[in-house]
């Protein structure tokens, strides 16, 4: 089963599956988690990504923004090394292709920062 697909991207804007967002979003392989924030605007910790860890997909693609500002600490890619989980850390545009190409194993979340 494919997991949700991202119809569009532009700054500050994902379209999913036809349905409008315009705050950053994880995607898991059965829906779309909204109005996802982190505990520290451009760093990405662990405990950001905790609906992820439960899903625990085989693949995490990582929206850095839009200018690939947001950042992951060594903390966090030993954190899902640590579960298994491959991360894929690019530019928001580059992930959501990259997602969109894996979705289809059903076993790909991700997590998009829309802006910066």
């Amino acid at each position: 089963m494919a997991g949700p697909k991202i119809d569009s991207y532009a700054f500050g804007e994902i379209v999913i599956d036809g349905r409008r967002y315009r705050h950053d979003v994880i995607i898991l392989p059965d829906g779309v988690l909204p109005d996802w924030w982190r505990l520290q605007g451009h760093s990405l910790a662990v405990e950001d990504l905790a609906p992820v860890l439960k899903a625990a997909p085989r693949t995490l693609v990582v929206g850095l923004g839009a200018q690939g500002r947001m950042q992951v600490p060594e903390a966090t890619r030993r954190a899902l090394e640590g579960q298994g989980i491959e991360l894929l850390a690019l530019s928001t545009a580059e992930a959501c292709q990259v997602y969109n190409r894996l979705r289809h194993s059903g076993d790909t979340a991700a997590a998009l920062h829309l802006t910066c």
